[in-house]
């Protein structure tokens, strides 16, 4: 990446009236992405807009830098979450500040939620934009909290303030108790770190340091996160057999809980066991709605594009509440990260609290930008809490280990 910084200047993937862009996506994402095309280039018929699709996000970020270094790559870029702190450090990414704040934008810095832009801003400047947004809401399946004998609702009794992490363990010993998984949840950061924040607990101070492992609050809650995953209550669902995943497993009524994202309505619905679930935010020890990790991805322009003027129009017009809806609407898979376009989560009233997208989202936080920054520091840290699950570690050694990674990797 360093290595980046340093290339020849000039050209970026195109002449100055085409846009070439990339992104990863499903084949239902990429055909919505060239309507987006169609559409801007009706309103804009001096700009061709040309979309370079990657199939496997697994590939995409290694073609990129390839593209980077050529000094080939598209003029704008989708970036991921566990990405873009390496992009804005390698120097790569054009400053948006200026434009962000221009006539010709729509899309202010003050329109998006402050929370979501984590990494992709450094030093009072941004260099990227979330282009929508995925809060790990907790999905709940109505059929198997029965089949425990649990009676009470979870969002009913978030909404009376009485969404309680002590009630909350109570429904998954009930669950356990009947045969069934408790909760299901993906061993990243937004896991470990919603855990902490919704416990009252702090992992990294404002310098960016971790402190997780000096906080007794942090430490006992890391505890009971690693309890229930030893006891089998709590399952990684990374790890769950092959033929037998989360996804499965939760739409044939086997799991009370599963931690995703608005894209969850789309499995529940292919399934056709869409009115068994519903979704609640985290619980707390006192009921009241905490922050917790919010997934995104990031919308950047090339610092070397040959189409600057051309390419600030398609991103910006892509961001904004107009766009946003376009892409979103109609059983979309994410929530808007900018505010004008929350009508999309709301318009099919599925699930029943479609609404708590909306609030987790406006008091989330994406990965931590010192985290987020350094290759790999992510899922190193999430290999150590995958050995607390297994059982290999206590909750104090696996925040000493982390406290440890972490400065040896960032110095703090």
């Amino acid at each position: 990446m360093i290595g980046l910084a340093a290339c020849s200047a000039g050209g970026g993937g195109s002449d100055s009236d085409t846009v070439v862009w990339s992104t990863w996506g499903t084949p239902e994402e990429l055909t919505r992405f060239e309507e987006f095309n169609d559409e801007f280039m009706k309103r804009h018929p001096d700009i061709k807009v040309e979309l370079q699709p990657v199939a496997s996000y697994a590939d995409y970020h290694s073609k990129l830098l390839a593209q980077l270094t050529s000094n080939t790559a598209p003029d704008v870029f989708y970036v991921g979450d566990d990405k873009i702190g390496e992009f804005v450090d390698a120097g790569v990414l054009a400053p948006l500040n200026e434009l962000m704040e221009s006539e010709a934008s729509q899309t202010k810095p003050d329109d998006f939620f402050p929370g979501l832009f984590g990494a992709a801003q450094k030093d009072g400047e941004t260099y990227a934009a979330p282009n929508d947004s995925n809060p790990d809401v907790l999905w709940y399946d109505k059929e198997a909290l029965a089949a425990a004998g649990i009676t009470e609702d979870p969002a009913a009794l978030a909404e009376s303030g009485e969404w309680t992490t002590e009630k909350f363990l109570e429904m998954n010993d009930k669950l356990a108790a009947a045969g069934l998984i408790g909760s299901m949840y993906w061993n990243y950061w937004a896991t470990h770190w919603s855990w902490v924040s919704s416990q009252g607990g702090t992992a990294y101070d404002e310098s960016g340091a971790f402190v997780g492992n000096d906080d007794p609050t942090t430490v006992a809650a890391v505890d009971t996160l690693g309890e229930y995953f030893q006891d089998g209550t709590f399952v990684v669902a990374d790890t769950m057999p092959e033929g037998a995943g989360a996804d499965s497993t939760f739409v044939t009524h086997k799991a009370g809980f599963f931690s995703q994202g608005r894209y969850t309505i789309g499995t529940v619905e292919s399934a056709g066991v869409a009115e068994s679930y519903d979704i609640v935010r985290w619980p707390t020890p006192d009921g009241a709605e905490a922050p917790t990790g919010v997934a995104a991805s990031y919308l950047a322009i090339n610092g070397r594009t040959d189409a600057s003027e051309a390419a600030f129009t398609f991103w910006t017009e892509f961001l904004s509440a107009e766009g946003q809806t376009f892409r979103l609407e109609g059983g979309g898979n994410a929530v808007p990260s900018i505010q004008g376009a929350d009508d999309v989560v709301l318009e099919a009233d599925y699930p029943a609290h479609a609404q708590t997208f909306l609030d987790m989202r406006d008091i989330g936080f994406a990965n931590h930008p010192g985290e987020a920054a350094v290759p790999g520091l992510s899922t190193d840290i999430s290999d150590l809490f995958l050995a607390l699950y297994d059982g290999k570690a206590d909750a104090q050694g696996t925040l000493d280990a982390v406290a440890d990674l972490v400065a040896d990797k960032t110095g703090k």
